[in-house]
């Protein structure tokens, strides 16, 4: 009897312990391949799996476009000299005569210091009227103040100096060596020549990006471009405002890698295997080489491309699979291209399951065999 009682303890606790792991499930850090391929839309899902090849990574390597328009490319370079409204001009007067029209008596000259140049254009000069400044030089400006002035004094000689003002300026913001407002010189007529000025970038050349703002213009290129392509080194215009700032594109990292985070890109392209590297890599005790997937909400022009299809409207939810044990499997992660916004992922390898699984089991064996053992001592106290 006593026998037969130890056997039932026994009995209930193991089946307690199978019907508790079977039920309750294992942790793991997400879902597993069959879960994954069971949500395509050939299945029960709405998400396209599509094995990474050749024709993907062609169809998918869709690098962000930047650049100036041509409207800021085709703008020539203003004359430093060049008068703009809301510059600032120093005006003297020589007059050869003793009673002269603006120059005081026992004084062979007056100086108009500050004359701003108005919102339309034009200053105003006593006895010579409003002048148009704006787009023209100081020697042209010159040369108009003294045929007006010569009507009125005989021989007059007029001298007119141009000093930055507002409307020669521009603003330079973000991770520039020095922030602030800059006057566009000789030197510094140029976007290039500007941020040298400003004491140059001071985040990291690879994923820098320059924006300039001028009216209702907008443009934004690689810092590394302006460099390789002289063409987006731009002329500038007075108002320009100038924006330096980091690349804010990031993908995340989950499953079974080195890191699960968000991970902000460090070059302007970041290949499957970058993105891996960048996360520590897969884990040689848990990660399925066999089951890395890109998760991505793929515009329709490039969805119908990958799919061979023309039907596709708005963005699909696409899930790309790269198999690192295949023979090019390296290549096709090397070429396939990670963007904004992607989530990588990596299952667990299926032996890690049944690890778990046995050591769960092993755990609960041992519980198993503790309730034997009271169930022993039950019985033969009770004897």
């Amino acid at each position: 009897m006593k026998i037969q009682a130890t056997r039932w303890a026994r009995s209930v606790a193991l089946l307690a312990v199978v019907a508790l792991v079977a039920s309750c499930g294992l942790p793991r850090v997400g879902p597993n391949k069959r879960e994954i391929f069971a949500g395509s839309v050939q299945r029960e899902g709405d998400a396209f799996v599509v094995s990474v090849n050749d024709r993907v990574t062609r169809a998918t390597a869709v690098v962000p476009a930047l650049g100036f328009s041509s409207a800021f490319m085709n703008a020539g370079i203003v004359g430093s000299d060049t008068i703009q409204p809301g510059d600032t001009l120093g005006i003297t007067v020589y007059e050869n005569v003793d009673d002269g029209l603006l120059v005081p008596e026992a004084a062979n000259s007056t100086a108009i210091e500050e004359v701003q140049v108005d919102g339309s254009g034009f200053i105003f000069v006593p006895y010579a009227g409003r002048i148009r400044a704006a787009g023209n030089t100081p020697e042209a400006v010159r040369r108009i103040i003294t045929r007006k002035l010569a009507d009125q004094t005989p021989d007059p000689q007029v001298e007119v100096r141009r000093a930055a003002g507002d409307g020669s300026t521009v603003s330079l913001v973000g991770a520039v060596g020095g922030q602030g407002v800059y006057a566009i010189e000789r030197p510094t007529r140029t976007l290039s020549s500007m941020l040298a000025r400003a004491g140059g970038v001071t985040i990291e050349p690879e994923i820098a990006q320059i924006t300039v703002l001028r009216g209702g213009q907008k443009g934004t290129i690689w810092f590394q471009d302006l460099y390789d392509n002289p063409r987006f080194d731009i002329a500038l215009r007075g108002g320009d405002r100038i924006l330096v700032e980091e690349d804010t594109r990031a993908f995340t990292a989950l499953g079974a890698m080195g890191t699960q985070s968000r991970v902000p890109f460090e070059s302007q392209t970041l290949s499957a295997v970058e993105a891996i590297a960048r996360v520590g890599g897969l884990l040689a005790g848990s990660s399925d080489p066999t089951g890395v997937f890109i998760f991505r909400n793929e515009p329709p022009e490039i969805a119908n491309q990958v799919l061979a299809r023309s039907d596709l409207q708005g963005a699909q939810r696409m899930v790309y699979v790269l198999d690192l044990t295949e023979p090019n499997g390296m290549f096709m992660a090397r070429d396939f291209s990670v963007r904004d916004g992607d989530t990588l992922y990596v299952t667990e390898a299926p032996f890690t399951q049944w690890s778990k699984t046995i050591a769960a089991l092993t755990g609960s064996l041992s519980a198993v065999s503790t309730v034997g053992t009271a169930a022993d001592t039950l019985g033969a106290s009770g004897g």
